[in-house]
């Protein structure tokens, strides 16, 4: 297919409203094919990204500057469309995000597609590279989910229409998810621990945190009067970033032998103060928390072979172990997702919304006093 533009395309900018998230610019313009016209659009921004039309206007240039390039019969390439998204909407992603996201873009994408025009980028084509790629399904959906946003970027939605998490779904069938403790062996593991391993670990298990999470944590937000956390950012590969979802930022309960743990981890901790990381690195001086592998090489999986667990764990196990056994201890499905801070969805938000937050704080007692370890191990370093 080729394009062949007849005059400078200025386009035209819009505001419009979406069903959940703030409003959007909308960038539209048109081009002259063989068959006729073909009307293109890209999502330029929030209105939180850009409050006013003039300051839209300014994020739009450089895009108009790519589409009424000096050689009018080259359309966008997929390379130019991905340096427009990476300069106007990125940014406001969760560092996580972003990581994942440019990843794939310079691993995978970019040297395969990065030069193709967009309309010769064909689904079924792109399908069938991911599917020759010698990857974990989980890792190629990561990869179909970039391209999926890329294009959804420019307006493409046949590549909303297939659902990107198609792989995710057969890898859990094909491949072996990650492991999850017994009960009686997260007791063990437990009891086996010294701190900070031991509340870090414990922390985990009880609440469901994800290590970016925990580790993101500094003394005050810590509450124990009220018995609960306050979370506000998350620490990843030592950047701190925003929560993953507002959903995320739910204040967790911190109730019997888990706040127990964490007072007995406050009193001998070398960095006490309200500003300082609760899980504070000693060879950064407390100015960083650790990283997520320090404590899991050197004392997590070291103890879980000395009491004889030979399960390959990793930090996102103990969240898997905590919605296993909270599912397994009958809670209330509501309530179980409530405390996992999971949002996939407005509708699932609103559904969520209705667990009550008593229920909330009796399932996380519950839990916490079947996994708190009947042997008490002396307060101090790991």
């Amino acid at each position: 297919m080729k394009f062949t533009r007849q005059r400078y395309q200025s386009g035209s900018l819009s505001r419009e409203m979406r069903k959940a998230g703030p409003a959007v610019w909308i960038f539209r313009w048109r081009e002259n094919a063989t068959e006729g016209r073909v009307y293109r659009k890209v999502v330029v921004g929030t209105i939180e990204q850009f409050p006013t039309k003039t300051a839209a206007k300014r994020a739009v240039e450089t895009f108009r500057s790519t589409i009424n390039a000096v050689n009018p019969a080259v359309p966008v390439t997929l390379r130019q469309l991905v340096k427009h998204y990476e300069e106007n909407e990125l940014p406001s992603k969760a560092f996580s995000t972003q990581r994942t996201f440019q990843t794939s873009l310079k691993t995978w994408v970019l040297p395969k597609w990065g030069e193709h025009r967009l309309s010769d980028v064909r689904t079924v084509e792109v399908e069938g590279w991911l599917h020759s790629l010698p990857l974990a399904n989980a890792t190629k959906a990561k990869i179909r989910n970039t391209m999926h946003v890329i294009f959804a970027h420019a307006g493409r939605h046949e590549w909303i229409a297939t659902n990107p998490m198609t792989l995710v779904r057969q890898s859990a069938k094909r491949e072996k998810l990650p492991d999850v403790l017994e009960l009686d062996e997260l007791k063990k593991l437990l009891a086996e621990l010294g701190n900070p391993a031991r509340a870090l670990v414990f922390l985990t298990a009880a609440t469901g945190l994800r290590v970016s999470e925990a580790l993101g944590l500094k003394w005050s937000d810590v509450d124990f009067a009220a018995g609960e956390i306050r979370l506000s950012r998350a620490v990843v590969h030592q950047h701190v970033g925003d929560m993953k979802t507002e959903a995320s930022q739910k204040p967790v309960p911190m109730d019997g032998a888990l706040l127990d743990a964490l007072q007995d981890w406050s009193r001998p901790a070398p960095y006490q103060q309200m500003g300082d990381w609760v899980f504070a690195s000693p060879d950064m001086d407390g100015k960083q928390p650790y990283w997520p592998e320090t404590p899991l090489k050197c004392y997590v999986h070291p103890a879980a072979k000395r009491v004889g667990i030979t399960k390959a764990l990793g930090w996102h196990s103990f969240r898997r172990t905590f919605a296993t056994l909270l599912k397994g201890g009958g809670e209330d499905v509501k309530t179980v997702q409530e405390l996992m801070r999971h949002a996939s969805s407005r509708l699932t938000l609103d559904v969520y919304a209705q667990a009550l937050t008593p229920a909330k704080r009796a399932a996380h007692l519950k839990l916490v006093g079947l996994i708190h370890p009947a042997t008490e191990t002396a307060i101090g370093p790991s």
